[in-house]
């Protein structure tokens, strides 16, 4: 039977694979696929992922800038691509709902995904409704996903019955450091060198420990126990592609992703792991409910 599932977005700035592909995976399973903006207005993605300009040390000179050799490595891929164009004609995209009317009640799923420019992010992570509307649709039992950076908003959003995240007591996974520092050192030596904080959502204070304000660290101060965040363990089958954030995952090819199920739950760390992700929430929508209780 078709579901109904809400995907909120920041009116900028969101991960275009993290979105586009789990709408294409949904939909093209028979699900319908809502969205939800601050302002009920229509949304766009974060053009640096979408063209690759602005990626390469030169991409601050208007001339060479559409020059790229680190964009067209990190920008979505050409899939990712196809899938985002085809969205943005989707009417369902083209008229959000906003936060602050959100009913638990109308959705059978929430997916909440990812995205890293602080100038468009910050409304979605910090959105005290969108918060409020995360717990209660946690509480309700009703399948969540949420990847890379939706993890902090999930992190974030505290169960209206125990008052705690609602992920205390969870497994998850998030992005993690490994993939956050080597992005943002790639910027700073070799990329976007002007603003190397781009893949750095929120950046250490004074006198905090490197990595504080990463992903991985917020999600883990969130859970019962550090070792409830969980990443691709050396010696796992495929490891090197799971790891080294050099492949991405495909309809065809799920060896690079790492997606953790805990029960209703599912999360991934970043575009990489997309395919398996969408495709395992919409298998466990399909499936039905599960009795997931905390630990």
């Amino acid at each position: 039977m078709p579901k109904i599932i809400l995907i909120p977005i920041p009116n900028l700035d969101f991960d275009p694979s993290e979105v586009a592909v789990s709408w294409r995976i949904l939909t093209s399973r028979g699900h319908k696929v809502l969205f939800a903006t601050p302002d009920g207005k229509t949304a766009a993605a974060d053009p640096l992922m979408l063209s690759g300009e602005g990626l390469d040390a030169w991409g601050w000179i208007p001339l060479l800038r559409k020059i790229k050799l680190l964009g067209l490595m990190l920008r979505a891929n050409t899939s990712a691509r196809a899938d985002y164009a085809a969205l943005e004609a989707d009417r369902a995209f083209q008229a959000p709902l906003a936060y602050a009317g959100l009913d638990v009640a109308d959705y059978d799923g929430l997916l909440l995904p990812g995205g890293h420019c602080a100038r468009g992010m910050l409304a979605y992570l910090e959105s005290q409704p969108l918060q409020h509307f995360t717990g209660a649709f946690f509480d309700s039992g009703k399948p969540v996903a949420a990847i890379c950076h939706g993890v902090v908003l999930a992190a974030r959003s505290r169960s209206p019955r125990s008052g705690k995240s609602v992920l205390h007591g969870r497994i998850s996974t998030a992005l993690t450091w490994k993939l956050e520092r080597s992005a943002w050192t790639l910027m700073k030596f070799c990329g976007r060198f002007w603003n190397p904080a781009y893949y750095r959502t929120y950046g250490e204070q004074d006198g905090e420990a490197a990595g504080y304000r990463s992903v991985q660290a917020e999600v883990t101060r969130a859970l019962a126990q550090p070792g409830d965040f969980i990443d691709a363990e050396p010696g796992a089958p495929d490891y090197f592609r799971k790891s080294s954030g050099l492949f991405r995952d495909t309809d065809r090819d799920l060896r690079p992703a790492f997606v953790v199920q805990d029960g209703n739950y599912v999360s991934a760390r970043w575009p990489g792991d997309v395919h398996h992700f969408a495709a395992t929430f919409s298998r466990l929508l399909e499936d039905g409910l599960t009795n997931w209780q905390p630990r």
